[in-house]
């Protein structure tokens, strides 16, 4: 969890995929992250978060349902939404923060 605060409070935004390994659009998710890295490259960082793993911060952000994405800024949610996103959707919405 110390890790997780470590990059969320990076002055560039974080997108964070809460995700489950048993969830069928949480997968469906993985290649759209792949090409969001692609085009944003250094100016966010994208990670993934396990809920089954990670049941603290599940309950902390009050995750009902995955996939959850999040976007934090200097350690602040600045967006968040569940379900799948398109790449185009997601790389706009992380420039709102850069």
């Amino acid at each position: 969890m110390s890790k997780f605060q470590e990059i969320i409070t990076q002055d560039k935004p974080t997108l964070v995929d809460v995700f489950a390994t048993w969830c069928g659009p949480c997968k469906t998710m993985h290649p759209i992250l792949e090409d969001i890295k692609s085009r944003v490259g250094d100016r966010a960082t994208i990670i993934k978060v396990d809920i089954d793993q990670n049941e603290a911060l599940a309950m902390q952000y009050g995750i009902q349902s995955v996939p959850t994405l999040m976007i934090f800024k200097q350690g602040k949610l600045v967006w968040r939404e569940a379900g799948v996103h398109s790449a185009d959707t997601m790389v706009e919405t992380l420039e709102r923060f850069m």
